[in-house]
């Protein structure tokens, strides 16, 4: 999206725009808005006593005869806001309602124009396994994890923004809350609470600590990436993995008003979250209400385990994120949820002690392969080190800080990625694959025979009979992962269909029908 089309998102007082350095930055209110950009109404109130506990505010957008009801927040200094993302174009009214005269009964409207450029609304379930934006583009998730990266200094967020800005991926894993853990034992240049020595107070936020957030998101909207939020997480050190179930709700609620207008926002409840041995499972389903009751746009969500696998059946959960790297068990998770399933973590190519952070290159490629195959989605993360840090905990890894990426899988997972979408590109209304049944090698189709793709994984075969349907005809690809290369196969195939390999292991056959 260039500076002319994100000028064209407005509101009463902020939207994303490109600053010269190519990263998302605040720019001047607009009288329009794009469909699913960000219309915000900024009010003047009372700043006595604590508005965070005493004052509430909400919009009521009206267009026709449909209503929706926003909640606002306080942002420090006497400033209310509501933050809108409006889903159809027309002309829109609101009208205010709180607690507090001064910011009741404020109207106005907004014209929303279609969305223009690399805005394609956010991402929702397609296909029962699948995913899409709301314009009805295809979204194929191929995820990195970088946990604390918006808790670093300038210099190093911005080294992480230009990474993603040419690598492949389009979604990351980042938490809300800042993160002590191996490798990272650093102390964040802000909180989310006003803090006095170990001591939060937890009857305010730091309007600051979220505006950093969500400029955050805005930068990597900027490059169609998607920021999937971990709310919680195990891996503290200044307590807020132990706070009060009101201030988890109060917390909860005021991450959604701030953050949900953004269309790339998914919710991710935790990291882990059966390491959080204070909570229960009663609090994981208030959480699990609490999200999906205060979110208007009913963006993606989903929770992360550990060990103990969650039950993705349940109705709150959009999708699957799982932490393993089963994927021959794809199949039957999807048959049992009826959902996406992302393996959001098989593993961390890198070279630390941990045996989860040193796969190679190879081997993570080949999860990704895997993964594909059985119909699934995959998720990259990268943990290296060199000896000099291991010494001095200074190491600055991907997974958790950002910076650059030192590993070999990301041009591979690029490539992986291109492939994915040009198959889909060549016709049919079914997003994804679907991994074929039994699968004698890894493989998977697409939407009613049009394409398959075969990983032969370790295997070394010199030929194979490929079985193919008789009644349609398909041109052949030899495809190389590692060497990135597609070389095609002379002829048309169908049935059953001899092709000559080269006898290596990891190779791939994709066949596409004429």
């Amino acid at each position: 999206m260039n500076r002319r089309e994100m000028l064209k998102a407005g509101g009463a007082a902020m939207v994303a725009g490109i600053s010269t350095n190519g990263i998302a930055a605040p720019v001047q209110p607009a009288t329009k808005v794009e469909r699913w950009d960000v219309f915000e109404v900024t009010l003047n109130g009372p700043k006595e006593g604590n508005p965070f506990l005493d004052v509430w505010v909400r919009a009521i957008f009206r267009k026709g005869g449909r209503e929706m009801t926003i909640e606002g927040f306080y942002d420090g200094d006497g400033v209310y806001k509501v933050r809108f993302m409006p889903d159809s174009v027309g002309v829109w009214s609101y009208s205010t309602d709180s607690n507090a005269p001064g910011l009741k009964d404020k109207t106005g409207s907004l014209e929303v124009r279609p969305a223009a450029g690399n805005n394609h609304g956010p991402v929702s379930v397609r296909d029962t396994f699948h995913f899409g934006y709301a314009d009805g583009t295809p979204y194929y998730p191929f995820g990195t994890t970088c946990y604390a990266w918006v808790h670093q200094t300038e210099e190093r967020e911005r080294e992480t923004l230009a990474t993603l800005k040419t690598g492949p991926f389009n979604k990351m894993r980042m938490c809300i809350f800042p993160k002590w853990y191996q490798y990272n034992h650093g102390v964040p240049p802000r909180f989310p609470f006003p803090r006095q020595g170990e001591t939060n107070d937890y009857s305010r936020f730091n309007p600051e600590y979220f505006r950093h957030i969500e400029q955050r998101i805005l930068d990597l909207r900027a490059m169609n990436i998607e920021a999937d939020l971990i709310l919680f997480h195990p891996y503290d050190h200044w307590g807020f993995q132990e706070m009060p179930a009101e201030v988890d709700d109060r917390y909860l609620r005021y991450v959604i008003a701030r953050f949900a207008a953004y269309r790339n926002v998914w919710w991710s409840l935790a990291n882990e979250f059966d390491l959080m041995k204070k909570k229960n499972s009663g609090d994981w389903d208030r959480y699990a209400e609490i999200v999906t009751e205060n979110d208007p746009y009913g963006h993606l969500r989903s929770i992360h385990y550990s060990k103990a696998p969650y039950d993705y059946s349940r109705v709150w959960c959009t999708h699957a994120g799982v932490q393993d790297y089963a994927f021959d068990k794809a199949a039957s998770w999807r048959s049992s949820w009826r959902k996406p399933v992302i393996f959001d973590e098989c593993m961390y190519e890198g070279n630390i002690n941990s045996r989860w952070g040193n796969l190679s290159g190879e081997e993570m490629t080949r999860r990704f392969w895997l993964c594909i195959v059985a119909g699934a989605y995959p998720g990259h993360g990268e943990t290296y080190v060199t000896e000099g840090d291991i010494e001095n905990d200074k190491a600055v890894l991907w997974w958790s800080h950002g910076g650059t990426l030192k590993g070999t899988s990301p041009a591979r997972i690029g490539f992986l990625r291109k492939i994915v979408e040009e198959t889909a590109a060549a016709g049919g209304n079914q997003i994804g694959f679907t991994q074929i049944e039994p699968p004698y090698y890894p493989s998977a189709k697409r939407n009613q025979d049009e394409a398959f793709l075969f990983y032969f994984d370790f295997h070394e075969p010199l030929y194979y009979d490929f079985p193919l349907p008789e009644k349609d005809k398909y041109r052949a690809e030899l495809i190389d992962p590692w060497a990135m290369t597609i070389t095609p196969v002379t002829g048309e195939f169908s049935g059953k269909s001899r092709v000559k390999l080269t006898g290596k292991p990891y190779m791939a056959v994709r066949f596409t029908r004429i």
